[in-house]
């Protein structure tokens, strides 16, 4: 029952919001009372650290299995952006920001296991990037690491960018192309170029 709690509960806040959903919606869509809730998680913030933490995990798993297919690293970029548009959906009820807002504490604690994760990822698809003569040898590798990461969670913020005016899908796929084009090399720009072209061919049909 505790699993089923957590999933079903990191689902329906990925989908409505932290501060959105309350535990009567949740004891609701599990068929339970609050009280089989309240006996595995004492508070709706427990709840809630256990949800985060749950789908931290999973995200992460999720990514290093991509990158231990060791693929190119301008596919790979964009593999990892699937994956979790996938799972984090469109995010139109801004989980993130309500996270931050109403549960500060835990909002803290997951951006710095984001940022941990993150940057080991990224510094490994740049330096591979530089590698292959897919990135130019004269970026630095932790500057960009850095700014990949801090504009990831700037694009989740619907005070900078509204979700009305800026879909989710559509601001990942501006910014990748924004991060690519600005680090690649030629034949870094021909391999995103053609990734386009495929995307594009996919949408039309």
């Amino acid at each position: 029952m505790k699993e089923k709690i957590l999933k079903n509960a990191a689902n329906m806040f990925i989908n409505y919001g932290f501060k959105s959903v309350t535990m009567d919606d949740i004891a609701n869509k599990i068929g339970a009372s609050k009280k089989t809730i309240y006996q595995h998680y004492a508070t709706k913030t427990k709840l809630v650290q256990a949800a985060t933490l749950y789908m931290f995990d999973f995200i992460s798993e999720g990514i290093d299995c991509i990158c231990a297919l060791n693929q190119n690293p301008i596919d790979e970029i964009y593999e990892i952006k699937k994956f979790t548009m996938s799972h984090l959906k469109d995010e139109k009820s801004s989980p993130q920001y309500q996270l931050k807002k109403y549960y500060p504490k835990i909002f803290e604690s997951l951006k710095n296991k984001q940022f941990h994760i993150m940057q080991d990822c990224v510094k490994d698809n740049l330096k591979r990037g530089v590698s292959d003569g897919l990135y130019r040898e004269s970026i630095d590798i932790e500057f960009i690491s850095r700014l990949y990461f801090n504009t990831m969670m700037s694009l989740k913020d619907p005070e900078i960018f509204s979700t009305d005016d800026f879909p989710m899908k559509a601001l990942m796929d501006n910014y990748l192309e924004y991060h690519i084009r600005g680090i690649s090399t030629e034949k870094g720009i021909a391999k995103l170029d053609e990734i386009l072209r495929i995307t594009k061919n996919k949408t039309d049909l």
